[in-house]
């Protein structure tokens, strides 16, 4: 019995998606409560005008007699209904405050979790993903949640107890009409039962459409060189037009799907208030029930049914908000392949050697990236890796700080495999350096100390002294204190690797990691580059991928990896003279400077 209780309460969507809101709520239940208790007198006040009508009707305009409420004069009966009417609209104010209040806090509390996810997602997920599908899920998906939540709990209760108190004013004043009502309202509530499975998958691909418009934003700004550079102007705007003309479908088929619910419902309460109409002048005739009676009666009648022809709109926000809490939840629960152990241990700085042992990755279960790669790195040894494009370099580098998780094989680190130490204490080991590093918005300063949030100025102006920043800075009016722009748009592509040499400088990792970091300057740019970069590596243990071979010449060990596979290494010279892979690369990029 327990179990089918269970079972029960898990496919209700109304008990699933407000138990998953619990603990967002919890911390503020309080003022949750007072404001869901207050929309009872706000709902039961609606009673007031329809049960004030009937002494009304009685005795001034048929002239019969009767009692008015609580015993008070025929004429404070409209003083009567404003009095309560203020009180009613103090209440509706103190209800949509505390609501706000209430609401702001979830969202906000909501959207925080969400992002903590977000940071803590894998490299693969950012494959895997649009930028502009993950802003809606994060940013959109938790606003439309949490404000349809609240929004429609309190809209829920107020009516649920309007109902009530105005169902108690029908029975009062006609039970026989009262079970015509009940009837016909049940009929009119019915097709809400179906209008979730009608627009679950509408609603499902609006979301990848609105995702996908967000995307070609995102691009478009990024982009605008680009797309001035090549006149792509009128195929973006041919691609965005095609995006919007598939929401447009998508829009008319939810409104196909969910428009008729309202008019639907209206034809229906029209027969219950016909009928009303209809029984009710019968039993005035034979005297069952006064004129005071059906007019009290078909006042709260139509007060009970106006919001009920309007609940198809508001029932169908209802769901949209339990989809987009599904949709967050469901992102929530994300797992990641790239995990940390409990109480993982921490990982000491490197103090001997760092071990490839019969690694292997792959994406997916179609190609293999990297297949048996055994690799020994000592401590303070300068390793280049060299190769075809898609070869595999950049993955092997990727998966030393755990970017991605080891299909087969293991790394090993002073002999403690990194799959079992604490991600924060390995990638505290590690310092990077991308081919393409990104900046934050905000200072040269700000993003320098990234590398070390508590670092002093003496260890910031060594920093950028190391990376050859410092003459640079000395141009700019406001120092180290310069906006640099959204992804550090305002520096040149040298400059901002080497405030990113700069951040790694500060960060005082022992093993370094240089993905392509000169490959994308001009000369000039990649001289002073490389001598910041060689003051980086200085007692370092480097990993580096090269696409200049005449930067790796000095490099203590040369591994050269063609499809996923380790065929050559050694120094420079032991290659050249072994007449292979490197060779033929080596000879290849002489040839073309030549």
């Amino acid at each position: 019995m327990k179990n089918k209780i269970k079972n029960h309460l898990k496919n209700n969507i109304f008990v699933l998606n407000y138990s998953r809101m619990w603990p967002f709520i919890k911390p503020y239940w309080i003022r949750a409560l007072i404001a869901t208790l207050i929309t009872i007198p706000i709902g039961s006040l609606d009673a007031v005008i329809a049960l004030s009508l009937k002494p009304f009707m009685d005795t001034i305009i048929m002239e019969k007699g009767g009692e008015t409420p609580f015993n008070l004069p025929l004429y404070s009966i409209p003083l009567f209904i404003i009095f309560f009417t203020i009180i009613q609209s103090a209440l509706e104010y103190t209800s949509a405050y505390l609501n706000t209040w209430v609401g702001g806090k979830i969202t906000n509390s909501l959207k925080q979790k969400v992002y903590q996810k977000l940071v803590s997602c894998e490299a693969s997920f950012a494959d895997k993903n649009t930028s502009g599908f993950i802003v809606f899920r994060c940013d959109s998906d938790p606003t439309l949640a949490c404000s349809g939540l609240i929004n429609n709990l309190k809209v829920f209760t107020t009516r649920l107890f309007s109902s009530i108190s105005l169902i108690c004013v029908l029975f009062y004043t006609s039970w026989q009409l009262a079970i015509i009502a009940i009837i016909i309202l049940s009929s009119a509530l019915y097709p809400l039962t179906k209008i979730r499975e009608k627009i679950k998958e509408v609603m499902n691909k609006t979301v990848l459409a609105g995702g996908a418009v967000l995307t070609v934003f995102n691009e478009t700004f990024a982009g605008l060189k680009t797309i001035a550079s090549y006149n792509l102007e009128t195929q973006q705007t041919s691609k965005f037009s095609d995006i919007l003309k598939q929401i447009f479908k998508l829009q008319i088929k939810y409104t196909q799907r969910t428009a008729w619910l309202s008019p639907m419902m209206h034809i229906i309460i029209s027969f219950g208030i016909a009928g009303a109409i209809w029984y009710g002048s019968y039993l005035i005739k034979s005297n069952q029930i006064t004129s005071g009676d059906f007019v009290s009666f078909m006042t709260a009648l139509l007060m009970l049914y106006t919001p009920i022809k309007n609940i198809g709109k508001n029932f169908t926000s209802v769901q949209m908000s339990f989809m987009a809490i599904e949709r967050v939840f469901d992102f929530l629960a994300t797992k990641m392949s790239v995990t940390e152990k409990e109480n993982a241990p921490h990982l000491q700085p490197l103090q001997n050697k760092i071990e490839y042992k019969s690694v292997s990755f792959s994406y997916n279960s179609e190609k293999t990236i990297l297949n048996n790669i055994n690799l020994t790195i000592n401590k303070g040894e300068k390793i280049a890796f060299v190769g075809n494009s898609g070869g595999g370099k950049t993955t092997l580098i990727n998966l030393l700080p755990r970017f991605y998780q080891i299909t087969k094989g293991s790394i090993l680190i002073d002999g403690q495999d990194i799959q079992n130490v604490s991600l924060r204490s390995l990638r505290n080991q590690i310092a990077i350096v991308f081919q393409d590093n990104f900046l934050f918005s905000g200072t040269i300063k700000e993003n320098i100390l990234l590398g070390k949030q508590d670092a002093t100025e003496k260890e910031i102006n060594q920093a950028i002294k190391s990376a050859c920043l410092d003459d640079f800075i000395k141009t700019l009016p406001n120092g180290i204190n310069t906006q640099i722009g959204e992804r550090g748009v305002l520096l040149s592509g040298g400059q901002k690797q080497r405030v990113a040499i700069a951040r790694a400088f500060l960060k005082n990792a022992p093993i370094v990691i240089l993905d392509e970091a000169t490959s994308a300057l001009d000369n000039k740019s990649e001289s002073i580059v490389q001598q910041a970069i060689d003051n980086l590596m200085y007692d370092r243990t480097v990993l580096v991928i090269a696409h200049r071979l005449s930067t790796i010449q000095n490099a203590d060990k040369i591994i050269v990896i063609n499809e996923g596979k380790i065929i050559e290494q050694g120094n420079h010279e032991t290659l050249l003279n072994m007449n292979g892979a490197y060779h033929s690369l080596y000879m290849a990029q002489f040839k073309s400077k030549n």
